[in-house]
């Protein structure tokens, strides 16, 4: 009796970006040229991992979702111009009906794997309809289409289908909405500087730790989480280096407490359920948040034709703690693998810096002079920014091999 071997199980495939395909397949040549792998197990592991990037570049993906989102705002814009022609309950009849149509068939198309770029698609619509949904539901009760909370119960819906589904299309509604919703309700009654300052520093910390919860979780939420984190972090400390932004101070109100509480919560949240270094990272933004507040809440002079040596200091300290979470961002995105931070922290240096020379230095030092000062500081913070990165990597890469070699 002889034994018959089995099929072999058809192996999941996973995308990854072509450079990492093609850093890959020379890795598993180089392996079995140095006797390390087989031919068969380079060829067995180089069919686990497919590239991305034609479906990235697809120019059908781009014009379904496209599409979806015309489709999606145009219903929102339909509710919003108050369908006369038919009554209040005719009207959210026909949206309920289209949003569950949407919602439900673009689920099915995913239980049926179907094509992702048509999937993704159906899921924004559901997305955007459920706005629609709610602004209709607004305009039969009577509600003002402009009230903040009809936004907030929009990404509300907009999360839980994006967590159910694990879906990227309906989490971007959820993201937008969501910050935008969390601008507009706290500055509802009340607008300042300061306010804003602390929403973007307080967001900065709220998103810094789900971005910690989400890894190793849902990292494609993880990424955007801690994108909008860089961002905020960045937008906080440059408007609050804004010479006479403040106003007359900060305004407080119940709202603006929730956003604190929410970004506390949320800190304790990963330093529990995440320990370790990843901490550091809500810690960081809450450095940032306290750093902006103070900075914001700094009276200086506002007439840029007399620049005293307190708004020197002021320019020199925001210019610092700028550098220092430029400098914090790049490392972040060394370690993640995160291109996009390092990215927002270079164009978020250039564009500060440059708004600083000319609202702040440009009064003493005029003309080609000012050119020859930022042209010099951002030589010294590209050098600092080149060496710091450098470091971080071979830092990086010797932690690698002293693991692997502790693990052999």
């Amino acid at each position: 009796m002889t034994d018959t071997a089995s099929p072999a199980p058809p192996v999941a495939t996973r995308s990854v970006a072509p450079h990492q395909l093609a850093w890959l397949r020379h890795e598993l040549a180089d392996w079995t040229s140095e006797g390390l792998l087989s031919e068969e197990q380079a060829a067995r592991i180089s069919t686990r991992y497919r590239s991305e990037h034609h479906a990235r570049v697809s120019v059908g993906r781009v014009l379904l979702h496209l599409g979806a989102g015309f489709v999606g705002v145009g219903l929102i814009w339909l509710v919003a111009a108050n369908l006369d022609e038919l009554s209040p309950v005719a009207r959210f009849t026909a949206v309920a009906v289209l949003w569950l149509a949407f919602l439900v068939g673009g689920e099915s198309l995913a239980a049926r794997h179907a094509s992702p770029p048509i999937v993704g698609a159906a899921r924004l619509l559901a997305a955007l309809g459920f706005g629609a949904l709610v602004f209709q539901a607004a305009q039969s009760l009577q509600v003002p289409a402009y009230e903040p909370r009809l936004v907030g119960l929009w990404a509300v819906g907009a999360f839980v289908h994006a967590y159910l589904t694990r879906a990227a299309a309906p989490f971007l509604v959820g993201v937008v909405t969501g910050v935008t919703w969390w601008f507009m309700q706290p500055l509802w009654d009340a607008q300042d500087g300061t306010a804003v300052v602390v929403l973007l520093g307080a967001g900065a910390v709220l998103t810094a730790a789900l971005a910690v919860l989400h890894d190793g979780w849902i990292d494609g939420f993880a990424w955007t989480w801690r994108t909008v984190a860089g961002g905020m972090a960045l937008a906080a400390l440059f408007v609050a280096a804004i010479p006479g932004a403040a106003g007359d101070g900060l305004t407080w109100s119940p709202w603006l407490v929730v956003a604190l509480g929410a970004a506390a919560a949320a800190t304790i949240g990963a330093a529990v359920v995440r320990r370790g270094a990843r901490i550091l990272e809500p810690l960081g933004a809450a450095a940032v948040l306290l750093t902006a507040t103070t900075l914001s809440l700094w009276t200086t002079g506002t007439d840029a034709s007399t620049v005293d040596g307190a708004d020197w200091a002021h320019a020199a300290i925001s210019v610092a703690a700028y550098v220092v979470l430029a400098v914090a961002l790049v490392a972040l995105g060394t370690v993640r693998g995160h291109q996009a931070l390092t990215w927002m922290a270079m164009v978020g240096l250039v564009v500060f810096t440059t708004f600083q020379g000319f609202a702040v230095f440009a009064p003493i030092v005029t003309g080609a002079w000012l050119f020859v000062v930022l042209g010099t500081l951002f030589l010294g913070t590209g050098f600092l920014f080149d060496r710091a990165r450098r470091e971080l990597v071979q830092a990086l890469d010797a932690t690698d091999r002293t693991s692997e070699g502790t693990g052999r």
